[in-house]
């Protein structure tokens, strides 16, 4: 199926509600209902399904047309045609670890809210050039963190980011805490082994947390 995109105002204001946005990497698509049901009911209404798995479009088409109050979008996009399979999938948004031109062009001509990957300031002002202003900050942690986040941030006082990399339980306030962080991606409420283990209760209980620290996040801090 083909999606009518949100506009990227729409986007972003969902992404800010939701605070933390599920990685997911799913194996078997029969796992993708039962997981988007257990993300929701632990009050996760967002997952970025990545394309890492030779499946991961059929379980984004599960998702979307089966939970479709999901806030679903595709994440490890890497080509334009892997960008094409996931608007086919249903995907509302698309996530990539770096900027590739191509992929970056295509979703523009094709209205797809995208955010990749930066860590550095070139890689902004890159994203910049291609009038994309929310951006992924990707690896967070191993680039060193909430610190340098803040750092690259301050000359570009239009860009949005959404740290994912190491991101977890531990450290997720503190980065919602920083008010140019819109969301951050995480893995750790569900991880491929819990997924494949059909845990579902165990996620949508993680879930429960994560949405709990999402809520609970420190009052924001400035540049």
């Amino acid at each position: 199926m083909s999606t009518a995109f949100p506009s990227a105002d729409a986007v972003l204001a969902r992404l800010r509600a939701v605070r933390i946005v599920p990685v997911i990497t799913i194996d078997d698509p029969d796992d993708a209902v039962p997981l988007a049901r257990a993300l929701s009911d632990g009050g996760l209404s967002c997952a970025e399904i990545t394309f890492r798995t030779p499946r991961a479009p059929e379980a984004l088409h599960r998702i979307t047309t089966e939970v479709p109050d999901l806030f679903a979008g595709a994440g490890t996009v890497l080509t334009p045609e892997q960008a094409a399979q996931a608007r086919a999938a249903g995907a509302q948004f698309i996530v990539a670890p770096g900027l590739n031109p191509r992929v970056a062009d295509y979703c523009t001509t094709e209205g797809i809210p995208f955010y990749p990957g930066v860590a550095t300031p070139s890689d902004v002002e890159t994203a910049l050039e291609h009038g994309l202003t929310m951006l992924k900050f990707f690896p967070a942690e191993p680039m060193g963190g909430l610190s340098f986040l803040k750092a690259i941030a301050a000359p570009y006082v239009d860009v949005s980011f959404m740290p994912t990399g190491g991101i977890n339980a531990s450290n997720v306030a503190s980065y919602l805490a920083f008010k140019r962080v819109v969301a951050c991606g995480g893995s750790w409420m569900a991880p491929a082994d819990w997924i494949s283990g059909k845990q579902f209760d165990r996620i949508r209980d993680e879930a429960r947390r994560a949405t709990e620290l999402a809520g609970g996040k420190m009052p924001a801090v400035a540049v």
